[in-house]
This record gives structure tokens, sequence and C-alpha cells, in this order.
């Protein structure tokens, strides 16, 4: 059974929110224990897993997580799934790779306790091969993650969902750790699945690409992260993240206007 820490007791007799931590996960056996121990101050931990056959669900179990087994739905889909399955009057969601710092915990404590606010951007420090990243768009890098439930969803997309909320958003200060690239192995396999994705994604809204806007978002891509965003600051790792961000826009259209050639004729050559 899940064990949250104890908490203060709500001013004048009010009960407390209640507060889920949503995680989805697949194969991360190396992370999950550490993530669930860092959202050990919330109400209940929700993980829905999509078919891991590493430890991840028993690893989830023994921490005292409710683990939901289902099919992949996509990125938005999931977490929504995790969403609907949890019981609190807020859910903050939280990637396997990530940690919630005793800091951020108290600040989340608080902010749930406001009845003027729906849901809460909070900043991200990230690593990349080893190198936590302050430039490049990579910090502050805030995003919506905790949410009063029924005033906020994430949107439907295969890849970088965002949480769409119906009423008003604050910011929190404190960071949340994302242990996002361990090496340049998961930064390539990343780049691959996320630039088919997001083809994909594009395709389903019916946008169409020419093969020059492929090489031309990619250059893009580079000069605003090394130099307009200033990654050149993170030295050696800066270019690597720039170029690395330079590839994933260029896969990302280039697949997408392979999508949108006519198939090639089964006649042998002449």
């Amino acid at each position: 059974m899940f064990k949250p820490s104890v908490l203060p007791p709500s001013p004048f007799g009010l009960p407390m929110p209640r507060l889920s931590v949503t995680i989805i996960t697949k194969n991360e056996a190396q992370h999950i224990a550490d993530c669930i121990r860092s959202a050990r101050f919330a109400d209940e931990v929700v993980v829905v897993d999509c078919g891991s056959t590493d430890a991840t669900v028993d690893l989830a179990r023994a921490e005292g997580a409710i683990v939901f087994e289902m099919d992949w739905a996509g990125d938005g889909p999931q977490k929504n799934r995790a969403i609907d399955r949890a019981t609190g009057d807020w859910f903050f969601s939280l990637d396997a790779d990530e940690r919630i710092t005793p800091e951020l915990a108290a600040e989340i404590r608080r902010a749930i306790g406001r009845h003027d606010v729906d849901g809460y951007r909070v900043p991200r420090l990230s690593a990349y091969c080893g190198q936590f990243m302050r430039h490049g768009g990579w910090w502050p890098d805030f995003n919506i993650r905790l949410g009063r439930r029924g005033q906020a969803r994430y949107t439907e997309t295969e890849i970088h969902a965002t949480v769409r909320v119906q009423g008003s958003v604050a910011d929190l200060s404190a960071p949340l750790i994302h242990f996002s690239f361990p090496d340049l192995e998961s930064v390539l396999d990343k780049l691959n699945r996320y630039s088919s994705a997001g083809a994909r994604d594009m395709a389903a809204r019916g946008k169409r690409v020419s093969f020059s806007r492929a090489v031309v978002s990619g250059g893009w891509a580079f000069i605003r992260t090394y130099f307009l965003q200033a990654g050149f600051l993170d030295g050696r790792r800066g270019f690597m993240l720039a170029f690395s961000n330079a590839e994933g826009t260029y896969y990302r259209y280039l697949k997408l206007w392979l999508m949108q050639q006519p198939p090639m004729s089964r006649d042998l050559p002449r």
C-alpha cells in the first residue's frame, strides 16, 4: 500500500485537497523506483504501463503504486488514461526519468490549496549526455504538469502532448529534475522514434511539406538552439544538442515529405 509522507494540517480545519501523481511507463525498471520515491509526498501514485518486458510493473507495485496495464495509445491519450484512473482532486503528471525535489514537493502542496488557480507550470532542468543544460532552450523549459482534475487535460497528440487548462494558470519556481538522455545512444533512439511520430502527427493534421522545407527547418533549428538560445554557453554538449535538434527537425519533415511521395513502381528499370 502506498504510504504518503506525513502532511501538515490544513489551516482553519479545512480538508486538504488530495493529490495524485500519474506516470506512464514502458521498460523503465532503471528509473521507476526512484521516480515513485520522489513522489512519496502525494496521496497516491498511479502508473499506466504499456507492455513492459522488464521489472517495471513489479518494482512500481513494490513501491506502493497503483498499476494499470494496457496498450499504447499515444503520449497524450496515455497520460489522460492515467489521469482518468487517479482519484485525487489534483494530478501531477510525471515521467519515469523525472524526479520531484523536496523543494518542489513542498511548493506543490502549498499550490493545490489555492482556489483561484487550476493549473501550474513547472520549470524543468534536464540532463543531456551527462550534463545539465542551462541554455539552448532547455532551461527553464516551463510546462504545465500540475492540474486540477476536471479542469486540466492533455492534448490527444502522439508525441509532445501538452496540458490544456480550463481556468487560470500560475508558475511554480522549484525545478523538476529530468534525467533525459544518459548517452548518445538514447539521443539517437529517441530522435528516430520522435521524428517518425512527429511526421505522423503532422500528416494527421493534413500538413504538407517540400524537401527544401525539411532542409531549411533543420538548419534553422541549429541556428536557433546554438546561437539565438545561447546553446554555445553549454560548451561541447551545447553544440551536440543543437546538432541533434537540427537532425530531429530535418528527419521529421523529411519523413513527412517521403510519406507524401507516390509509391515506387514495382516495374523493373529498363
